[in-house]
């Protein structure tokens, strides 16, 4: 009887902490020309196609990484992967390491045709 208890305790929490999506300020974020954009899919899905700038740091790297790309914490960073939640837990990793401007633009189909591609 715990066990269901804590695995449902621990998949609300998880929950709870994910950083919400906001395309419409992921979009205006990335008309800045300061905005980083950082796809936190493998690289494997990031090679079937990404969005014009980004680049790539799997969301299970990015705390050791993010350092080199994004040494002021208040670069605002604008993150995406597939749906939304992978894009999320790194928005969540982001803002516990001190970064201030981080947005979660959710998924890559939902996201690319928001953006202006000259």
């Amino acid at each position: 009887m715990r066990l269901p208890v804590l695995t449902l305790a621990l998949t609300l929490s998880v929950s709870a902490l994910a950083g919400e999506i906001d395309r419409p300020a992921a979009v205006q974020a990335l008309q800045l020309p300061d905005t980083l954009l950082i796809d936190v899919r493998t690289g494997d899905e990031f090679a079937e196609g990404a969005l014009p700038g980004a680049i790539n740091i799997d969301w299970t790297e990015l705390a050791a990484s993010i350092a080199e790309v994004a040494p002021d914490k208040d670069t605002t960073v604008t993150l995406y992967c597939r749906s939304g939640r992978r894009s999320s837990l790194a928005q969540n990793e982001l803002r516990a390491l001190g970064y201030r401007n981080v947005i979660n633009g959710g998924g890559y189909e939902q996201l690319l045709p928001l953006l202006s591609l000259d």
